[in-house]
C-alpha cells in the first residue's frame, strides 16, 4: 500500500500557495491604463520594436493632417477628417493592445488548466484502451493510470469554469463570440451562434464532464470489486463498459476540442483539429504515466513493474509523439497549400508572432523523442524516459500555448510570472489530487484476469 509522504504533501502545497501568488499578480499588473499603454507602445517603438510603429503612424498622420491645415485652408474639412481619423485608429488600436494585456493572466490560466486536465483525459482514454483490447502487459500499471485519472473530475470543471468566467466576471478574455458587441457586427460568428452560444457552451461540457468522470466511477468501482478475487462476471462489466466510453470518448473528445480550443479562433476550423488535441493529451497521458511509475519503483513501490513494462510505455511515448508529427504536418501542409485566406491567416500570425515556440515544439515534440527513444535500449534506461518525458510535456504545453495564445494576447506574449505561476498552481493540484489517489488502494489489481501475465510479462 503506497503512503502519500508528507514531504511530497507539502511540495505538492507549496506549489500551489506559490502558483496562486504568481497568477495573483499577472491579475493584478494585467489591467493598464490608456495612458500606460500609449506609453509603453511609444517606449517599444523608440527601443525599435514593432508594436508602436502604429502610434508614430497616427501620430504622423495627425501632423501631416495639421500641416496641410496651415499650407492650403481650402482643404480644411478634408484634412480635419484625416486626422478625426486618424486619432480613431489610434484609440482602437491602443484599446485592442489594452485588451490583448488584461488578456495575458486569464489566457496562462487557462492553457495551464487545459494542460493538466488533458493529461488525465489523456490517461482516461489509454486505462479504457487497454481493458477493451484485453491488454496482458499493463494490468500492473492500472493503479496509476486510476490515480492519475482522479485529477480528471476536478481539472476539467476548473477548465469549464474558467472559460464561462472570462466571458461573464471577466470581459471575454478568452473566446470573443461570448461578447454581443462582436457578435453583432460580425456575420460570420452570428453563423455560427447555434452552437457557439454560452448556454450551449455550458451545457455541453457538463455533459462531456458527467459521461467522463461517470466512466472514470464505474470503472474504479469494478477494478476495486475484483481486489475480492478473480471475477469473470466483474470483469465482463469493466469490458462493456471501457468498450462503450470509448465511443462515448471519440465524440466527445472532439466537441470539446472545438468548444475548449478551436473555437478561441471562431472564423478559422480544421477538420484534423479533434484527432490533433488527442494525439497531443494521448502522448502526455502516457508520459505521465510513465514517470509517476518510475518515481514510484525508486521509492520502493511497483516491484512488480519491470524494465519491459517501462520498454513498452516508452513505446507508446515514441509512437505516439510520431502520431502527434503526422497529425501537425498534415494540418499545416494542407491548409498552407491551399492558401485560402481565411484559413492560412491561423498559422500567419503563428509565423510572425511565436515563430519560436510555434517551431520550437516540433523539435520538442518530435525530433528529440524519435532521436532519444529510436534505440531499443534507451526505453529501458528510468532516467533516460524521465528527461526525454519532462522535454515531451513542456513540448505539449508549449502547442496548447500556441493554440490558445494568438487569438488572446496577440503578440504580447511571454512566459513570465502568469504562466510560471499557472504552471505551479495546477502542478502541485495534480500532484496532490493523484497521490493521494494511489494511497487509497494497493497498487496491484490482484483479481484481474491477466495480472498474472503482465506480472511476468517479458520479451
Amino acid at each position: 500500500m503506497y503512503t502519500f509522504s508528507n514531504k511530497l504533501k507539502t511540495f505538492s502545497i507549496i506549489l500551489v500557495i506559490l502558483g496562486a501568488l504568481g497568477v495573483g499578480y499577472g491579475f493584478m499588473t494585467s489591467h493598464k491604463s490608456f495612458e500606460e499603454v500609449e506609453h509603453l507602445l511609444a517606449e517599444e517603438a523608440h527601443h525599435g520594436g514593432g508594436h508602436g510603429e502604429e502610434v508614430h503612424a497616427a501620430a504622423g498622420h495627425d501632423a501631416h493632417a495639421n500641416n496641410s491645415h496651415a499650407a492650403d485652408t481650402h482643404d480644411d474639412n478634408s484634412h480635419g477628417e484625416e486626422a478625426h481619423a486618424g486619432v480613431d485608429e489610434h484609440t482602437k488600436h491602443i484599446e485592442h493592445v489594452q485588451h490583448q494585456i488584461a488578456n495575458r493572466p486569464w489566457a496562462a490560466l487557462y492553457v495551464a488548466a487545459f494542460f493538466f486536465m488533458m493529461i488525465a483525459l489523456g490517461c482516461l482514454a489509454f486505462y479504457a484502451i487497454q481493458i477493451a483490447s484485453q491488454a496482458g502487459w499493463s494490468p500492473v500499471l492500472f493503479r496509476v493510470m486510476e490515480g492519475i485519472t482522479a485529477y480528471l473530475l476536478p481539472g476539467a470543471v476548473i477548465v469549464l469554469l474558467i472559460a464561462i468566467a472570462s466571458g461573464t466576471i471577466g470581459h471575454y478574455n478568452i473566446f470573443i463570440w461570448m461578447d454581443p458587441d462582436v457578435v453583432a457586427h460580425d456575420k460570420l460568428i452570428q453563423g455560427k451562434s447555434g452552437w457557439l452560444n454560452l448556454p450551449g457552451f455550458a451545457i455541453r461540457g457538463a455533459i462531456f464532464i458527467a459521461g467522463w468522470s461517470f466512466y472514470r466511477y464505474i470503472s474504479r468501482k469494478y477494478s476495486r470489486k475484483l481486489e475480492d478475487g478473480e471475477d469473470k462476471g466483474t470483469f465482463k462489466k469493466l469490458f462493456k463498459w471501457s468498450a462503450g466510453f470509448l465511443v462515448f470518448f471519440i465524440y466527445t473528445e472532439s466537441m470539446m476540442s472545438w468548444d475548449w480550443i478551436m473555437s478561441v479562433d471562431p472564423h478559422w476550423f480544421s477538420t484534423l483539429f479533434g484527432w490533433y488535441v488527442f494525439a497531443s493529451m494521448f502522448v502526455s497521458g502516457i508520459t505521465v504515466i510513465a514517470l509517476i511509475s518510475i518515481y514510484l519503483k525508486s521509492r520502493g513501490h511497483l516491484e512488480f513493474v519491470n524494465e519491459n513494462h517501462l520498454h513498452d510505455v516508452a513505446k507508446f511515448m515514441f509512437a505516439f509523439s510520431i502520431f502527434w508529427t503526422y497529425l501537425w504536418f498534415s494540418q499545416f501542409m494542407l491548409i498552407w497549400y491551399s492558401n485560402i485566406p481565411e484559413e492560412v491567416t491561423y498559422f500567419v500570425t503563428r509565423f510572425q508572432d511565436y515563430k519560436l515556440p510555434f517551431l520550437g515544439m516540433v523539435v520538442l515534440n518530435f525530433v528529440f523523442p524519435i532521436l532519444m527513444l529510436m534505440n531499443a535500449d534507451y526505453k529501458r534506461i528510468p532516467w533516460f524516459v524521465v528527461m526525454t518525458g519532462l522535454v515531451i510535456l513542456f513540448g505539449h504545453y508549449i502547442d496548447v500555448f500556441n493554440m490558445i495564445m494568438p487569438a488572446t494576447v496577440g503578440d504580447r506574449w511571454f512566459i513570465g510570472i502568469p504562466e510560471i505561476g499557472s504552471i505551479l498552481l495546477f502542478a502541485g493540484l495534480f500532484i496532490f489530487i493523484v497521490f493521494t489517489a494511489l494511497a487509497k488502494a494497493p497498487l496491484l489489481v490482484k483479481g484481474y484476469p491477466f495480472r498474472k501475465e503482465s506480472e511476468e510479462f517479458h520479451y
